[in-house]
């Protein structure tokens, strides 16, 4: 009783518990028929939310006003920039992929220069280069018809037991990213500056350099992303990119990480992902327009934020 008391203390749980709930919700309206294939396919595409979430979650860390808005534009140029370097070719993978990676790092370092430069908030810094960056997209990447090598695509696909392996890949990456946020000096870091940046800084943490890192790393992971998607779809498109700024952020949020800064929770990004995308499949399966869609989920992270809120006020 003790362990399952503490286990419902962990804020990644409700995630998780909410995903189930809606699994249910939906083989129970279509009595029974497609769950397995549900959950796999909610694997696969929650994949592409956790990579983009843990880059954004990071940023989040930081503490008040940080965001990265520019995720859509930055994964809708790099899987344009991923094709064009592959080419269709096989042995040009790893390159294409590096190109992506590059890419997006460089917008995430761009989009802090802007910052440190006009000091000028986040969200006014990433949202504006998000208009610059689709702008590029668009000249770079319009009409692109470039699939993508048979190779990569069937590997953004390739499926082991009914479990696609980029899943279980991410799983490794996210497992990573929270040994790296909880033993690591620079996830250590980013927590401090969320909790108090003064204090932070006049403990000796290099506050320019790990927020430079940390948008670095952001745009990092919208690029990777960009090129799995491409990979998944089989194919670059401008667009691509446009679902995961509100899915980035709502991942997040859903997964108890504290918007106010210094508190984050990586393993809720998986939960979330997993509730969004079922929330979504629920939402299809019962004929529920795109608009009301994206309804729910704004009144979703509204009341998640509005419960942490009341929570810290009990406190």
């Amino acid at each position: 009783m003790t362990s399952v008391r503490s286990l419902l203390t962990k804020p990644w749980i409700w995630s998780f518990m909410g995903a189930l709930l809606v699994w249910l919700a939906t083989i129970a309206f279509t009595g029974g028929y497609g769950g397995g294939g549900m959950v796999t396919a909610a694997l696969s595409l929650a994949v592409f939310t956790v990579i983009v979430g843990v880059g954004q979650m990071f940023v989040i860390t930081l503490g008040p006003g940080n965001v990265d808005l520019s995720l859509p534009a930055n994964i809708g140029l790099a899987s344009a920039v991923a094709m064009k370097v592959m080419d269709g070719n096989d042995s040009m993978i790893a390159v294409g992929l590096l190109a992506a990676l590059a890419c997006g790092a460089a917008i995430g370092a761009a989009n802090y220069l802007l910052i440190w430069a006009l000091r000028i908030p986040p969200i006014i810094a990433t949202l504006s280069a998000s208009f610059i960056i689709q702008s590029i997209d668009i000249s770079y990447g319009r009409g692109l018809q470039i699939k993508p090598p048979p190779g990569f695509a069937d590997f953004a696909n390739w499926q082991v037991l009914g479990i696609p392996v980029l899943a279980i890949l991410t799983v490794l990456f996210t497992v990573g990213a929270a040994i790296a946020l909880q033993r690591m000096i620079y996830g250590r870091s980013v927590l401090a500056i969320g909790q108090n940046i003064r204090a932070a800084w006049l403990a000796g943490v290099n506050v320019g350099r790990i927020r430079f890192l940390t948008y670095t790393l952001s745009g990092a992971l919208g690029g990777i992303d960009g090129a799995l998607l491409a990979g998944y779809f089989r194919g670059a498109n401008v667009d691509i990119g446009n679902e995961y700024l509100l899915a980035s952020i709502a991942v997040v949020v859903i997964g108890g990480t504290s918007v106010a800064g210094g508190k984050a929770n990586v393993p809720g990004a998986w939960g979330a992902a997993l509730f969004l995308v079922l929330l979504l499949t629920m939402l299809n399966t019962f004929g529920v327009s795109a608009g009301v869609r994206l309804l729910l989920t704004g009144l979703i992270i509204v009341g998640v934020i509005t419960a942490a809120g009341g929570q810290k006020a009990l406190r």
